[in-house]
This record gives C-alpha cells, sequence and structure tokens, in this order.
C-alpha cells in the first residue's frame, strides 16, 4: 500500500490542471482538476462535409475504482488496529479520491449514447428542447434549473412582470430529464474536463446538507455541449463587482427590485437630509446598450406612474441618468437612436456621456474626474468570456471565447461542441464572431440538436463514433432585427440584417405592439404565455406592485 500510495503521489505530480479557483458568482467554476489522457490531435477545415479527426492518444496506467452507473464507495475496514500509519492514509486517501470522483460512468455497449450539456441558457435549452431521447440519454448540468426570458428581464426589476413568468424550469422544456430512468438534470458547476477520458467535473450547488462539502463528482459523456454562457464584462474597473448590480439572472433583478424598493422607503425617514435623499433616490445605469435602455425605461414608466402616486413626499428626489462612453443603442438605425434618445430624456432621463473609472460604495468616478452619488448602480456593459471558458485548455476564437468551426464543433478534440455565448468562430473559418444575442445562440442551439439528431440515426452517437459521418450543411446565421423598448408605450424595431444594410426601421407605438406581440409569442411555454399577459393586464388596470418581500 505504501508503493501505491507513492506511486500515485507521483502520478498526480506528472498530470497538469486547469485552472484556478472562480468566485461564487460564476456561472460555472473553475478548479483544479487533471488530465490523465495526453491527447494530440489534428481536425481538418476543409468544407468536405466530413469529419476529418486524427487523434494520438498516450494513456498513463491507473485503476477505475468506481462502479457502473450512480457509483458508490465501498467501506474499508483496516485490518488491525497495530496497522502502520502510512498504510491508514493511503486506504483514506483512496476512499476520498473514489468519493470525489463518484458519478456516471461511461456507457456500454448496446446503451444509449450519453450527451452531456453544460448550462441552461438560450442555446442549451433550445438544444434540449429538440434532443430526440429516442436515441440519447441526456444529462444536463448546471447552477440553475431554469432558463430565463431575459429580454423581459428588465420588466421584474419594477413590478411590471412577477419573477416566475420570466422564468421556465429545463425538466419543462425536457421531460426527459425528470421522467427517463438514465437522463438527469444536476444542480452543480462544471469544474474541470478531461477531453482524453470524455469526463465532466462537477461540484454541487451545497447549503449545507450534503454529506461532505465541496460535494464533487464526474460524469462521462458520449458527447459534450458547452453551452455555459457567458459573464458581465467589468474592464477591470475597481469597485464594480462589489458595488454594482448586474442584470443577467432572476436573482440579480430580485436584488435590484429590494434595493430600488428599500431605497425609496428609507427616504421617507424623518431626518434624512435632502442630500442624502437625492443620492438614496439617484439610479444610475452604465451602458446604453439594449438592456440599459430597456431598464431606464421601465424606470422611468415606474416613477412616472407609481412612485408619484405612492411616494407623493418624495417624488420630486428621484432620478435616472444613463452614462454611456458614446452613442445608445449603437447597433440600431441612426434615426432609431435619435427617437430613443429624445424619448428618453423627455421621460425624465438623464444621459451623460463618460467612461467610469472608479466606483465606490454611494458615488461613481469618471473619467474626467466627475463624481456621480447613487443609492442604485446597474452595470449593463455587455458580456465576455467566462472564467470557466478562459481556464480551459481549448482552441480560442478571437475575443477569448471558444473557438468552433462552421458545425460548432471543437477542434483538436473529439466529441466536442460549444455554442452560444461562450463560443465563437476560430479564425481560420474565415467567419467573424457572432454577437451575444439570444437569437444567435437559439439558433445555433436549433441546428446543432438537428445535427445530433442526424448523426444519431446514422448510429454516430457513441463516442469516436462520429469520424467519416456526413454533416451536412455548415451553420449560417441570418439576423432577423432588433427590437428595444423605451417606455411610455413606446419601441424600436430595427429589421435591417447587417448594420449597414437598408432595412425597415420604425419607432413609436406600432413598434411597441410588435415589441409585446413578438415577445408574447417568444415566451417558451403557454403557461408562462398566460402569466405574462396576466400581468401585463393586470399592471394596466391596477399599476403596479410595490411590495418589497425578502
Amino acid at each position: 500500500m505504501a508503493l501505491a500510495r507513492i506511486a500515485r503521489a507521483n502520478f498526480r505530480k506528472s498530470r497538469g490542471a486547469y485552472g484556478s479557483y472562480a468566485s461564487e458568482k460564476d456561472l460555472f467554476k473553475v478548479g483544479g482538476y487533471t488530465t490523465i489522457r495526453d491527447t494530440t490531435s489534428h481536425v481538418n477545415f476543409n468544407s468536405d462535409e466530413k469529419f476529418s479527426y486524427v487523434p494520438t492518444n498516450k494513456e498513463h496506467n491507473c485503476v477505475n475504482f468506481a462502479m457502473r452507473g450512480i457509483s458508490g464507495t465501498p467501506y474499508h475496514q483496516f485490518p488491525s488496529a497495530n496497522a502502520q500509519t502510512v498504510v491508514e492514509e493511503s486506504e483514506s486517501e483512496l476512499e476520498n479520491d473514489q468519493r470525489r470522483y463518484a458519478g456516471l460512468e461511461a456507457t456500454k455497449p448496446g446503451e444509449k449514447p450519453r450527451v452531456v450539456v453544460l448550462g441552461t441558457g438560450w442555446a442549451a435549452c433550445r438544444f434540449l428542447k429538440g434532443l430526440d431521447t429516442k436515441i440519447y440519454d441526456v444529462v444536463c448540468i448546471s447552477p440553475r434549473n431554469h432558463m430565463v426570458f431575459t429580454p423581459l428581464l428588465a420588466s421584474t426589476c419594477v413590478g411590471t412582470l412577477e419573477f416566475r413568468t420570466v422564468a421556465e424550469p429545463v425538466t419543462r422544456i425536457q421531460d426527459a430529464l425528470a421522467k427517463d430512468p438514465n437522463s438527469f438534470f444536476f444542480l452543480a458547476s462544471c469544474t474541470g474536463i478531461d477531453t482524453g477520458k470524455h469526463e465532466v467535473y462537477c461540484e454541487a450547488v451545497n447549503n449545507g446538507e450534503l454529506p461532505r462539502e465541496p460535494y464533487e463528482f464526474k460524469v462521462a459523456y458520449d458527447k459534450l455541449v458547452i453551452a455555459a454562457g457567458a459573464e458581465a464584462l467589468t474592464f477591470g474597473i475597481k469597485g464594480v463587482e462589489e458595488n454594482a448590480f448586474f442584470l443577467r439572472d432572476v436573482n440579480h433583478a430580485q436584488e435590484i427590485r429590494k434595493r430600488l424598493l428599500l431605497n425609496l422607503m428609507l427616504s421617507e425617514n424623518p431626518g434624512i437630509w435632502e442630500q442624502e435623499k437625492k443620492r438614496l433616490l439617484h439610479c444610475v445605469v452604465i451602458g446604453g446598450g439594449p438592456t440599459g435602455v430597456e431598464f431606464s425605461g421601465e424606470l422611468s414608466d415606474f416613477i412616472t406612474r407609481d412612485v408619484h402616486e405612492r411616494y407623493t413626499h418624495v417624488k420630486d428626489y428621484i432620478h435616472v441618468t444613463l452614462i454611456e462612453a458614446n452613442e445608445i443603442l449603437s447597433s440600431f438605425d441612426v434615426s432609431l437612436r435619435q427617437y430613443a434618445t429624445k424619448h428618453l430624456t423627455k421621460s425624465g432621463v438623464r444621459l451623460k456621456r463618460g467612461v467610469v473609472k472608479e466606483v465606490h460604495s454611494k458615488e461613481i468616478i469618471l473619467s474626467d474626474g466627475t463624481k456621480v452619488p447613487y443609492g442604485l448602480l446597474v452595470w449593463s456593459t455587455g458580456v465576455g468570456p467566462s472564467k470557466f471558458v478562459k481556464a480551459l485548455n481549448l482552441p480560442k476564437s478571437p475575443g477569448g471565447r471558444i473557438g468552433v468551426d462552421e458545425w460548432l464543433r471543437v477542434p483538436s478534440v473529439e466529441d466536442v461542441f460549444a455554442l452560444g455565448d461562450c463560443a465563437g468562430f476560430l479564425q481560420q473559418t474565415g467567419r467573424p464572431v457572432l454577437p451575444a444575442l439570444a437569437q444567435v445562440a437559439e439558433r445555433e442551439g436549433k441546428f446543432l440538436v438537428e445535427l445530433f439528431n442526424k448523426i444519431g440515426k446514422q448510429n454516430g452517437g457513441k463516442a469516436f463514433s462520429a469520424k467519416g459521418t456526413p454533416l451536412g450543411e455548415p451553420f449560417v446565421y441570418k439576423h432577423i432585427g432588433s427590437m428595444a423598448s423605451v417606455g411610455g408605450y413606446k419601441a424600436l424595431v430595427d429589421l435591417r440584417q447587417t448594420k449597414d444594410a437598408k432595412g425597415l426601421s420604425l419607432a413609436g407605438f406600432v413598434s411597441w405592439m410588435i415589441w409585446r406581440s413578438a415577445y408574447l409569442t417568444r415566451v417558451l411555454s403557454w403557461r408562462n404565455r398566460l402569466y405574462v399577459a396576466v400581468n401585463w393586464a393586470t399592471t394596466l388596470v391596477f399599476g403596479r406592485d410595490n411590495s418589497r418581500i425578502g
């Protein structure tokens, strides 16, 4: 046993690590998991519609201690109380290794191939929805058990919609995750990937109720789909993560709503100085993209229609400021940008050009030295690769996303695909990296699931079995247009396919009706469509709910 322990220690030293630690805010954390197969390979980028993959594997000799299925750990009883300490340590270390890597083992011949999906965003859920579970078993791994309908997320911050209207449980999107015996949803974060062994390593979301912390396990895959999303860009500006709110998830919207209502109620307390009331009720939005503009419009409507009626003592103190380094809605037509600027200004939103230099708990400092006090700060300056994606030992596209070819395959590794905000075309493909938009992610998910179903029907679903399988036409993205609400029953609709192309552009009430109708039909389930329609009607008749819960 002592020799085994020494051999195992030397083996560990020889392995390469995947990354470093990431904070709890990350959708997918990064851990210190290691590789036990050295894999070099070459992917042919010729457009012959064939999977040209030449792997060269060099495996280390090791012992597989796990059992088939969701493996457990046998109990080890030492033969004698007088056993040497080194033997006890070795047995204890062996048991810890077994527990750490318990999980789903590789599928056997005759079993359905297993597809592992990392994420529950737009791309992942569109893929899950269309996957043929008669061909595949599917395992979804994410620290979030629902998809968020992000276009309507800003409306939940001020009570126009309830939070549940924008959340769709992943088991409703793909019911095999709840019903099929070999398909699962795991509430966990992916911490590492071993592409040589076809395994992902995970850490369960734990609140102290599980037997150990961290609770780690592994899942073997035949095909891996990485749809881990992205994280908000902070540009390394000091104080952003500590003091600003992001708007990418339901819990972000909940925190924004709590802070907004709390500041309204605190400002009414006796003895609060006028200057402090102005600070408490100053809502600052950083970033003039669609999310920042829509949130500013929602705040403006909330102030005009609800705050002025229910918080009359402080109604003159509350203001919204939108700070953008350049022009707002830069991807929209010039006439639409001008319309949005005039409408927001008329609605009481203060537009300010500037670059944030530093963020403090009660004020932000711009690059020109201007100090802007705030009570609520919402950061919406776009997204970039997460720490998990940055740490993966996979090819990268311009901008740091996971590099993919025209069929969304990750080159140099077998059976790994990436899509959504975490993926981008490699330079070798000659294609530009697509924007991080919901319609891009959804279109990629639709393309990839059709490809998987096609491969599966040709018996290419198992690991290392898709070589030589015709893949058909590569993925092509066509932009169908952009929409944004600016508040006051007004919206913008830009139907140009590219920024410089000509096309139909609309602004005003009709555009607002198109905006609402389009998103109502895009909500995933009839249940949530009903929720959204009822909430809109209730808000129109009775106003927004201003209850602060939690």
